[in-house]
């Protein structure tokens, strides 16, 4: 049985997680009885930390309070939170560089030797480049994330592509990031459909809109939604070719924000790609090596027939057995 103040910390530890605890599952957990659940659980109330009970079946969580309670993590929750912290100090949400290096030291300060070498091994190998491109304010981010959470509607200023400003009405559903970009998926109210919004080119207005029932995920799902949206859609053309390759190879060289992939059969697969110039877009599936199909749209069929010929026009019929 644990001394009570080890006890204490396992108990706030097991608090921490999301769900709900009855009283015999804490008292299994810890080994004690269920009386002694209940005398510790007023004790991490008088400490100040709000521990809540479901009248009748003795369900307890851990709510938010005045004071951060501390966060007991085991070795790969920590270690998880140090790289975590570390990337986002050069990460692509503005104003938060400082904020996560100050969380990162003070972390450190506090990992056993065993994490902190983990840790520092890590990082000593590591180099972070930075994205580029547009950045997201944090204070955007959370409150778009806000009203996703307890779906309220959200009005904001979206810049498009060619830097004009239109107010658009939402349904936010959810956050997707790409690694590179933060987007919203939202029930576009005025255009009767999903979106997907880029978070860096949107300004919300408040307040925001009453609360609204959310909807089925796209037939994609959200993920997949956003990356048909971001490779795909947006674009003037979209291609759609079929790639004589494995989904698994391909794969390896088209990110889902690049291309969407379906496979076909274990021995070929789809691929759907969008881009402003069908030359880009021609020459990009021609580099991968693999053998492809071109399916539509018709202008891309056309330029890769034309380019086939010009590229086959450019190697005179002797040059060959010359090289050789």
């Amino acid at each position: 049985m644990l001394e009570t103040s080890a006890r204490l910390l396992r108990l706030l530890s097991l608090l921490q997680a999301p769900r709900d605890w009855t009283g015999a599952d804490l008292a299994a957990r810890l080994g004690i009885d269920v009386r002694t659940v209940r005398r510790d659980i007023d004790k991490l109330r008088a400490l100040g930390y709000p521990v809540h009970a479901t009248p009748g079946v003795a369900g307890y969580w851990l709510g938010a309070g005045v004071n951060l309670p501390p966060l007991l993590l085991d070795d790969d929750e920590a270690v998880a939170v140090a790289v975590g912290l570390h990337t986002s100090s050069a990460g692509i949400i503005s104003g938060i560089e400082e904020s996560s290096l100050r969380a990162l030291i003070k972390l450190r300060q506090v990992l056993p030797a065993r994490l902190r070498h983990r840790v520092d091994t890590l990082q000593s190998v590591t180099e972070t480049m930075p994205p580029g491109g547009p950045t997201v304010d944090p204070g955007v981010l959370t409150a778009v994330a806000a009203a996703c959470r307890v779906y309220e509607q959200l009005r904001f200023d979206y810049a498009g592509r060619d830097g004009t400003s239109h107010v658009r009405r939402t349904e936010p559903h959810r956050l997707v990031h790409t690694g590179r970009r933060w987007y919203l998926i939202a029930w576009d109210l005025d255009r009767d459909d999903w979106r997907t919004f880029r978070v860096d080119r949107l300004k919300p207005r408040v307040p925001t809109g009453p609360r609204f029932t959310p909807r089925e995920a796209p037939e994609a799902g959200f993920v997949g939604h956003t990356a048909r949206g971001i490779s795909t859609a947006a674009y003037r053309y979209q291609g759609r070719f079929t790639l004589h390759v494995p989904l698994a190879v391909a794969a390896e060289q088209i990110p889902p924000t690049i291309g969407v992939l379906e496979e076909l059969d274990e021995h070929t697969c789809s691929l759907s790609a969008g881009s402003d110039s069908l030359s880009e877009l021609a020459l990009y599936v021609g580099l991968f090596g693999f053998r492809f199909e071109v399916h539509e749209p018709a202008e891309l069929v056309r330029h890769v027939r034309g380019l086939a010929a010009r590229l086959a026009d450019a190697v005179p019929a002797g040059s060959l057995k010359a090289s050789s």
